[in-house]
């Protein structure tokens, strides 16, 4: 579970139960069923219309990537795994790496050294991994994009709900005792809308772009490095080559390992 996340959202609802008391409202209001069925379901409706089945059934994988706290890998241990194939190869040739392949668990580092260590065309190779980088970025551009939805709709449903609550207060004006409460409920929808809108589904959608940003640079990463060894460039150069792609701070890090290891 990724911590970090569920303390955004708990702050979230606190600034509007915070709100709500500071300006004397009761917060048993916020106990609407009407205005949660019109958000939250209407919200699914939305993205079902706009989505297909196959796109809308998997939005549970989504929820468990963005919640996810599982430990991605390091750009700097990618290198230095990379550096120490390199090594190995120009020590004992590309067969040599089948033990170390055999011992990676499945994944893009596996599958492109297993192209490599088979012979494959270096070209064929850059395809094949190249446009599995891009599946994987489609796959998340739709996700992000299903959340953006929801995002978009909630609040105007959240308008929605609030005229659907007029008009069960106004068509019963005869109990003035009961009219305030009614319209105040009635406006509990739109801050729903709002809320879920603006606090959830656009910083999820957000979320889950940022996530698949780091993935794919990682991804990267293991392609140039992959390629590299294939062409069989000289180790100090491939870590060269792949410092250049990485942040000021990670490359810092990665000359900080560095110097610790020649020292």
């Amino acid at each position: 579970m990724d911590i970090f996340l569920l303390i955004g959202i708990v702050v979230g609802f606190f600034a509007v139960l915070t709100g709500l008391l500071l300006k004397g409202a009761s917060v048993a209001i916020l106990v609407n069923g009407e205005a949660v069925i019109v958000i939250l379901v209407g919200t699914m409706a939305a993205v079902m219309n706009a989505y297909t089945s196959k796109e809308f059934l998997n939005m549970p994988k989504l929820f468990g990537a963005l919640f996810s706290n599982k430990v991605k890998q390091d750009p700097i241990d990618i290198i230095n795994l990379i550096i120490n194939l390199a090594q190995e190869t120009r020590r004992n040739g590309l067969l040599s790496l089948e033990t170390k392949i055999q011992e990676m668990e499945a994944g893009f580092m596996k599958r492109g050294l297993e192209m490599v260590v088979d012979g494959v065309e270096p070209d064929i190779c850059r395809q094949v991994l190249e446009g599995e980088i891009q599946a994987l970025e489609e796959r998340h551009r739709v996700g992000a994009s299903m959340f953006t939805t929801a995002g978009g709709t909630s609040p105007t449903l959240g308008v929605l709900g609030a005229v659907i609550g007029l008009i069960g207060a106004l068509g019963n004006l005869n109990d003035t005792q009961k009219l305030g409460e009614s319209i105040a409920s009635a406006f509990v929808a739109t801050l729903y809308g709002i809320f879920f809108g603006y606090v959830i589904w656009h910083p999820f959608a957000s979320r889950l772009k940022r996530k698949s940003t780091v993935e794919v640079s990682n991804m990267e990463l293991m392609l140039e490095g992959i390629l590299s060894i294939q062409e069989g460039i000289n180790p100090k150069a491939i870590e060269q080559k792949l410092a250049s792609m990485l942040s000021p701070k990670d490359r810092k890090r990665l000359e900080e390992g560095s110097s610790t290891t020649e020292n």
